[in-house]
This record gives C-alpha cells, sequence and structure tokens, in this order.
C-alpha cells in the first residue's frame, strides 16, 4: 500500500479507509483473510481495522465473516448533505421524467468516477443497477465526458495518459485521442450522447449544472432504451426538456 504523500499525511486513515472500500456489492462479506488480500495489509493490521469498526458501529461480525453495518451511510450522507445540489434539483427530476417517461440522474465527478447524487428512476427494469452513490468510469457515461469535458486542459491530458480506458461493451471508446476529440466536441455543444457504450441497449444524454460563477458543478441526464428510437431522434425529443431542467436546477442554485 502506498506511504504518506507529505508530512501531514495520516497513513493509518488511508489504511482504514481502504478496509471500507473493500466491501461491494459484490462482496458483501468477507473474511479477514480477504480483506487483507484486498488491501495489501497484513492480517494482523487488518483485523486491529476490522476489530475497531466493529467496535464504531460501522461493522458487523459473525466471528468469521465481517459485514458493513447501515451506520456506514453516515460517512457518505454526511457530503450528501453538505451539498444543496441534491435537493435542489429533485423537483425539476421528477418533472422532467414525468414529461419524457425516462430515468433521470445527477452526478459529480470523483478521480476518473462519476458519482450519483441524485436519481429518479422510471418503472422499467434495466441491466445497470444505479442508485445514489453509484460509481461508473467517467469516460464510458454521458455525464462522464460532460464533467471531463469542463476539467482544464492539463488535467485532461493527465487523465488520458495516466487512466486506463476499459471497454465496458465493444462500443466503449478506450482509445485517448479518440476521447480527447469527443470532449473537445461535448464542450463546444454543451451535452453529450453516449450510445450503448455502458451498457448494450441504452443510450444516454447529459448536460452540464453551472453554479452562480459558472463553473459546471455537476451534469445531469436521462437515459433510454434504443427501442424508443434512434440516436439522433431521441437527441430532439429528449435534448430540449434536459437542457430546460438543467437551467431551472442552475438558476435555483443560483439563489440558493
Amino acid at each position: 500500500m502506498t506511504s504518506g504523500r507529505g508530512p501531514e499525511f495520516v497513513q493509518s486513515l488511508e489504511r482504514g479507509l481502504a478496509v471500507i472500500r473493500a466491501f461491494d456489492a459484490d462482496h458483501p462479506e468477507l473474511t479477514l483473510s480477504d480483506v487483507a488480500r484486498a488491501t495489501g495489509l497484513t492480517r494482523a493490521a487488518a483485523r486491529r481495522f476490522l476489530l475497531t469498526l466493529v467496535e464504531l458501529g460501522y461493522m458487523r461480525t459473525d466471528g468469521r465473516l465481517f459485514g458493513l453495518r447501515p451506520r456506514i451511510l453516515e460517512l457518505g450522507y454526511a457530503y450528501l448533505s453538505s451539498l444543496s445540489l441534491p435537493e435542489l434539483a429533485q423537483p425539476h427530476m421528477e418533472a422532467l421524467v414525468a414529461e419524457v417517461r425516462e430515468s433521470c440522474s445527477v452526478s459529480v465527478l470523483d478521480g476518473t468516477e462519476v458519482v450519483y447524487v441524485a436519481r429518479v428512476p422510471t418503472k422499467r427494469i434495466m441491466a445497470v443497477a444505479i442508485a445514489v452513490g453509484t460509481r461508473f468510469p467517467a469516460h464510458a457515461t454521458s455525464m462522464g465526458r460532460v464533467l471531463l469535458a469542463h476539467q482544464p486542459a492539463e488535467w485532461v491530458d493527465s487523465y488520458l495518459s495516466t487512466t486506463s480506458l476499459v471497454a465496458l461493451t465493444p462500443r466503449t471508446i478506450t482509445d485517448p485521442e479518440r476521447l480527447r476529440s469527443v470532449l473537445s466536441r461535448v464542450r463546444s455543444q454543451g451535452f453529450a450522447v453516449v450510445d450503448q457504450e455502458l451498457e448494450e441497449g441504452l443510450r444516454s444524454m447529459a448536460v452540464p449544472i453551472r453554479d452562480a460563477s459558472g463553473a459546471v458543478v455537476a451534469a445531469m441526464n436521462v437515459s433510454a432504451r434504443t427501442s424508443r428510437g434512434s440516436s439522433e431522434a431521441i437527441r430532439r425529443e429528449l435534448l430540449p426538456p434536459l437542457q430546460k431542467a438543467a437551467q431551472a436546477i442552475e438558476t435555483d442554485l443560483s439563489g440558493a
């Protein structure tokens, strides 16, 4: 595991967070050995972190398996509750979903991933399970591309030179220079469309959400099954109401 990055860096906190991140939807329960292997910690160190989290109420154990307890949500909601954006966006998202009858989400950029901070789904069953807190690689999502497109040029250069652009479907763009070109177009046109790059049969369109200073602080999307129509038809139908909803959120943010 990476050592401290500076004199103020607390390595024990880094390791404790690594233990928490070892648990996810695919690994809701892990043994001590599993956690040690996933984090690169010794068994003794992993045991101390796990038992500390158990004592603090963030984790449970039956003596062999460990798992997160609901109290762990406090750590995420502390961030979400500090934002006015999800609360402000929710009614506009609900109105948009009622109008277009497609799911709507708002996300922010966290490193190389987008994190969903608000979502209003339709009742349709989709292969990709999405909820508040869900993360996806930014390069494969419409919201991610909007957020990437509005980062400083130096940041984008570093991102494209160091990030592994994993293919989630055969259509996912994985060539850095091709993605750079796409991001340039997204920035100039003001929206992004992703056609079956996150999931086969799913198209998504996103626009930026700006704060009072004009800085892009989040992105909002609508997603639709390919059966709704061609990519161009979906753009013509969904982009205007999506932009209108984003503008309404921006108005509320400016007055917040």
